[in-house]
């Protein structure tokens, strides 16, 4: 039996998105939901979807702001409201949706949603992945998640049994950040929310609710409001750093949410949540440096993923679909190290680079690893020690480091004096006699390696995933003819390796032993 407060916060929670995740998140983490004025913002807008004001919505939020949790929250609210409801749940990562869709049937299970509105989940199907409601003894709400390259034929999100409300299809980053950089995997991204998302709903208006952070100005959030797919669609867009023109364009009633008497730089911008995200500390990201997980962040990935305001590169003399994609390395004939030196360690200079590189037995050039960072002179020599270090262990397939290749010039002159022959592996110097864009013409066409005629026959390889990806391919891409990129570090070794490597590919095989 619900008491009158038991009543009052079913209707709490039924009617206030904010509210229901804030009600279950204390009981599943320990500790309170923090809430900032941009949460308040895109759980009124998840609101005004299930209350069907918004058919479709896009909504693009930095790294880090809580977007998992308030999507999360989408699946148990919409069974509360109505135990029919049908959820399909898609992401780029398998481990991210199955997590997401676990975390929402423990929510359902939990005695405090059992206590507000007994809900029995059906024995035939639960798992992580997959899991149903019954309703009078019959299997009716679904819940199904699913990487957006897995199986969802079959699979529909809302009902034709009720009105209102009935579930969605949520796209939480369908993207995945490295494959931003190649045309191939955004148009392959972009067909699956035209050819198969978009047919997996029960009726034309069962709505479609995507957030992610921007990546491309080709990404889904530009597809999508580009009009490729039918349905009328609303675009949100917070940015880390905002400004009072932004402010002034928010919904009245958020508006008065946001501080203004706070920290601003000189361009007048403050942080959007200052209690986790410093102004000092995104000043750093825009300028440059590495976000908490320590990766690294450019200045045109704070402008995508931070600010929701991806620039076009049009380098156009590297495209990220002539790299091909490996997952295991093959028998190598051996490896290599290029190193480009940076001439400062200022934040605005160049980087110093590392990169590991294999010429295969199939004569394909793989891209093993880069080290990348902005390092003194001592700190260099170090990091060029534990690179090699690192990867100085070799077997059969795999063959030795044959040497670490330098630019005999100003850091890397001190580099080569300094390290002379280490673990084995000898520091050579290197003469860069042309310029850089000569020298890059006359790669480009082992780079291409006639990929329009035959797009399966790259000639260098990188990983399926790496943490330095996205960075290098990014890079590849800006890089042009005007010389007006920001950093063209580890396209300085991706010259050397290929010239170097290429004159190796007409090699006779190796005796074993």
């Amino acid at each position: 039996m619900l008491t009158v407060q038991d009543i009052a916060e079913q209707t709490l929670c039924e009617e206030d998105h904010l509210y229901f995740t804030r009600r279950f998140f204390k009981p599943r983490m320990g500790f309170k939901f923090m809430v900032n004025w941009h949460h308040v913002y895109v759980a009124w807008l998840i609101d005004e979807v299930i209350n069907g004001n918004i058919p479709n919505l896009v909504i693009n939020v930095p790294p880090g702001a809580g977007k998992t949790e308030l999507t999360t929250n989408i699946m148990p609210r919409g069974l509360a409201l109505n135990p029919r409801s049908r959820f399909l749940y898609l992401s780029y990562s398998k481990s991210l949706v199955e997590d997401v869709s676990a975390t929402a049937r423990n929510i359902v299970k939990s005695d405090d949603f059992q206590h507000l509105w007994p809900t029995t989940i059906s024995n035939s199907t639960d798992s992580k992945s997959s899991w149903k409601t019954k309703v009078d003894g019959y299997e009716a709400g679904h819940i199904y998640a699913a990487s957006l390259g897995g199986q969802i034929t079959g699979r529909r999100a809302g009902t034709l049994a009720d009105q209102g409300f009935t579930g969605c299809i949520i796209l939480d980053d369908p993207l995945k950040p490295e494959d931003a950089f190649s045309k191939v995997g955004r148009d392959n991204a972009n067909r699956v929310i035209l050819n198969t998302v978009s047919s997996r709903r029960a009726r034309s208006d069962t709505p479609i609710i995507m957030i992610m952070q921007r990546l491309h100005v080709e990404d889904p959030t530009h597809f999508l409001m580009s009009g490729n797919v039918s349905g009328e669609w609303q675009q949100v867009a917070i940015p880390a750093l905002i400004d009072d023109r932004y402010i002034d364009e928010l919904p009245e009633h958020i508006q008065k949410l946001v501080p203004r008497d706070i920290e601003r730089d000189e361009k007048g911008r403050q942080s959007y949540w200052p209690q986790k995200e410093t102004l000092k500390s995104l000043l750093q990201l825009e300028r440059g440096g590495t976000n908490k997980e320590g990766a690294t962040v450019s200045r045109y990935t704070f402008s995508s993923q931070y600010q929701q305001a991806p620039k076009k590169l049009g380098g156009d003399l590297i495209k990220g679909e002539w790299f091909g994609r490996y997952k295991d390395v093959p028998q190598l004939v051996f490896r290599a190290i290029y190193v480009d030196t940076a001439q400062k360690v200022k934040e605005e200079n160049d980087w110093s680079v590392f990169t590991l590189m294999g010429l295969g037995v199939d004569g394909k050039i793989y891209i093993l690893d880069i080290l990348r960072g902005k390092w003194t002179a001592p700190d260099l020599n170090r990091n060029a020690q534990a690179f090699i270090d690192k990867h100085k262990v070799y077997t059969p397939l795999s063959r030795p480091i044959r040497y670490m290749k330098v630019e005999d010039k100003a850091h890397g002159t001190q580099l080569i004096q300094n390290l002379g022959t280490y673990g084995g592996v000898p520091c050579i110097p290197v003469q860069r006699g042309t310029d850089k864009l000569s020298r890059f013409m006359d790669v480009q066409v082992h780079l291409e390696h006639d990929y329009a005629n035959n797009p399966d026959d790259r000639l260098v390889m990188i990983p399926m995933s790496a943490p330095w990806i996205a960075d290098f391919l990014e890079e590849c891409e800006a890089f042009n003819a005007k010389m007006t990129h920001d950093h063209d570090d580890q396209v300085d070794t991706l010259i050397d390796g290929i010239e170097d490597m290429v004159m190796t590919v007409n090699y006779q095989p190796p005796a074993t032993g």
